[in-house]
């Protein structure tokens, strides 16, 4: 069996891009004596950032996993990216992580990265602990920052560290609720008295962490009434009760560059964050009762699993990346996979540490791993005993908010590209290939702009294939807005027998259908009756293309009043073709104009971005619905030409700083004013 589930931390290292996530990995991983020696992001050699992207980029893409060992106990961190375009990779960490640690620089601020990390842990019930990176640098501000963090989550904020500073540099730190102090040197930490002028600090320090940790326990609370402080052991009880219900979020402080703070945090995890036994049971569906139920970390329980990621290795081939739910996985176990309906052989089974896979015969209840070469497996898939079947809630992700069209650069590779995209989406869930029936456009539909830049070139790199990206085009519609009647006439005489065809028609707006209706109104049988069906088939191929940008055209009613025929020459293709010059000339009399898409938009946005969303929603000729308040967020309900709203994504994190989110849905069509037509005939 693998490690007891009561020595294993799953931790989601999350946070703003650039804060030093991957760095304080490697530094981990480094004390641990996981690697010999700390790899740097600016040479390519940290074990978390291993993507040719990655590398070339130097910064995080995709979701790392790598484990190390600490005082017996099995942390698995899970690397996140923090820009914004990734945030499938979080969606994907939450599902396998316990808690998770928020890297933040020492700016003096609570950075976006940061916000939206805590807020989806506090959503999810993650513990928490906050580590202040950077102490190294110039102007770094502990305690501006801290103060910034109790700020924004009143009373959660709890610094169990102070960081002692001789002149701009960390040069040691104060843990408070013991008392010591530590002073780093070039033979690791070594324990000094408290410097003078930190009494102060600590003793208040103390204080606000005593009573911290008894409002967590009323055990200890009576204590602390009855004694007026509390034992460090009783200190540490009441802290970790907090960080468990979340009520208490500890504060360390470091340098992931320097391997500062760094063992600090590592015991951290150990005596705060909770066991993969402690963690709370997964809500699952029982297969055979249809019931729902919790399923706990036990070792000793029927095996289940939930897969949270899945890569394509070029050496390994398809690698699934497991979390352990309960009982053991081993090598050689035949799974059930109900999402799919198919048994898996259980092959192949490592311990993974960045892109290095270490082979295993087994992975036990809260661990994580890889497995590899599964057929009919993919990411949110459940993995369970066949005798015992249950079946996981799917990962939830990010529905695409900006689309691209995609095409071949090379004619004649398209099945090379769409099948590399396809497989691509196996990996990201966050990116979706689809294709737009009213354009017969393939869109390639994202987070963001450097998503989808990174997915045309891992479609290179991977798959040997070259894609381009372009604007996709605007499912526009044609229509008339007043009557005209034109007469259509085809007479073909060419020595053989001829062609001869006349149709009257009548073209307004009004289908009965919203969208074509032909009506016979002939009379006398100037139009034959079995040429009559060769007058409609014409209109009907003719609708599909309108007169001022060749867009189909919609609620078109048509009229056949009148014609005439030839006993020799009338031939179906003859009123065909007099239908379609009929249409042209009398939709063009008939005041046609275009018709635009219009979406009714979701904008969530915090309160101070209010003013300019309304604004630079009016520039895109957009209408305010509504407003509500939701979580303490204004939720804008609007409607915007979708030809308008093309690149919304982009313009909206950079109007709210990755603050704000949006979704769309098509409404209906609504006439477009002069200047869309002006643009598409440019």
């Amino acid at each position: 069996m693998g490690v007891s589930a009561t020595n294993i931390r799953n931790i989601a290292v999350v946070g703003h891009s650039g804060e030093g996530k991957t760095t304080l990995c490697e530094a981990m991983l480094y004390n641990a004596g996981a690697i010999e020696r700390m790899g740097k992001i600016e040479n390519g050699t940290t074990v978390c950032d291993f993507d040719e992207q990655e590398i070339a980029r130097k910064t995080s893409i995709s979701l790392a996993c790598a484990y190390l060992n600490w005082k017996d106990v099995r942390i698995n961190l899970l690397d996140v990216p923090g820009f914004y375009d990734f945030e499938g990779e979080f969606d994907s960490a939450m599902r396998a992580a316990g808690s998770a640690l928020v890297v933040a620089g020492a700016g003096g601020s609570v950075t976006v990265g940061a916000e939206k990390a805590i807020g989806a842990c506090l959503k999810a019930k993650k513990p928490i602990i906050v580590f202040i990176n950077g102490m190294d640098k110039e102007n770094a501000d502990y305690q501006g920052t801290v103060r910034a963090f109790q700020e924004k989550y009143k009373g959660k904020i709890a610094p169990i560290q102070i960081p002692i500073m001789e002149g701009e540099k960390m040069t040691g730190y104060i843990n408070v609720i013991d008392g010591t102090a530590l002073k780093f040197s070039d033979k690791g930490v070594q324990e000094i008295p408290v410097p003078a002028n930190y009494q102060a600090e600590l003793g208040e320090m103390q204080a606000v962490l005593q009573e911290a940790a008894a409002e967590n326990d009323e055990e200890l609370l009576d204590k602390y009434f009855e004694e007026g402080a509390l034992s460090v052991e009783d200190t540490v009880t009441g802290i970790r009760k907090g960080i468990m219900s979340i009520s208490v979020i500890p504060v360390l402080a470091g340098s992931a560059l320097q391997n500062k703070g760094v063992i600090n945090l590592l015991n951290s995890f150990i005596e705060y964050l909770p066991q993969a036994a402690e963690r709370a049971g997964l809500p699952a569906t029982d297969l055979k009762t249809n019931e729902t139920i919790s399923v706990a970390c036990d070792e000793n329980a029927p095996f289940a699993a939930q897969v949270f990621k899945t890569a394509v290795d070029p050496f390994v081939g398809k690698m699934n990346y497991i979390r352990v739910c309960r009982g053991v996985m081993k090598t050689g176990f035949d799974a059930w996979n109900p999402n799919t309906n198919t048994t898996e052989r259980i092959n192949s089974l490592y311990l993974v540490r960045g892109k290095k896979l270490e082979p295993t015969t087994s992975l036990g209840a809260g661990d994580i791993g890889v497995v590899a070469k599964l057929a009919n497996t993919g990411t949110g898939d459940t993995l369970c005993d066949p005798n015992t079947p249950v079946q996981f809630a799917p990962i939830e992700f990010p529905e695409p908010v900006l689309s691209m069209a995609v095409s071949a650069t090379v004619r004649g590779t398209e099945d090379k590209v769409f099948g590399g995209l396809n497989r691509l989406a196996e990996e990201d869930k966050s990116f979706r290939i689809r294709k737009n029936h009213e354009t017969g456009e393939t869109l390639a539909c994202g987070q963001g702009e450097i998503q989808l830049e990174i997915i045309k070139r891992k479609l290179k790199a991977k798959f040997g294939a070259d894609a381009e990206f372009t604007t996709p085009t605007v499912a526009y519609r044609e229509t008339v807005t007043g009557k005209a009647e034109a007469e259509g006439k085809h007479k073909k005489q060419s020595g053989g027998a001829g062609q001869f065809g006349v149709v009257n028609i009548r073209f307004e707006p009004g289908a009965a259908d919203g969208v074509f209706e032909f009506v016979d109104a002939t009379i006398g049988g100037s139009v034959p009756k079995q040429f009559i069906p060769a007058v409609e088939k014409g209109l009907r191929e003719a609708i599909q293309k309108g007169v001022l940008a060749g867009f189909p055209m919609v609620n078109l009613k048509a009229t056949l009043f009148d014609g005439k025929s030839h006993p020799v020459d009338s031939k179906e293709v003859a009123f065909v073709s007099a239908a379609k010059l009929a249409y042209d000339d009398g939709i063009r009399r008939a005041r046609p104009v275009i018709l635009e898409p219009i979406c009714t938009m979701k904008i969530t946005v915090p309160e101070q971005y209010v003013g300019d969303i309304m604004g630079d929603l009016n520039k895109r000729r957009g209408r305010i619905i509504g407003m509500d308040t939701v979580e303490g967020l204004q939720v804008i309900t609007a409607e915007a030409p979708e030809g308008e709203l093309l690149t919304y994504a982009t313009s909206l994190r950079s109007m709210t700083q990755g603050r704000g989110r949006f979704s769309q849905e098509f409404a209906r069509y609504e006439q477009a004013p002069d200047s869309v037509l002006q643009s598409l005939n440019k």
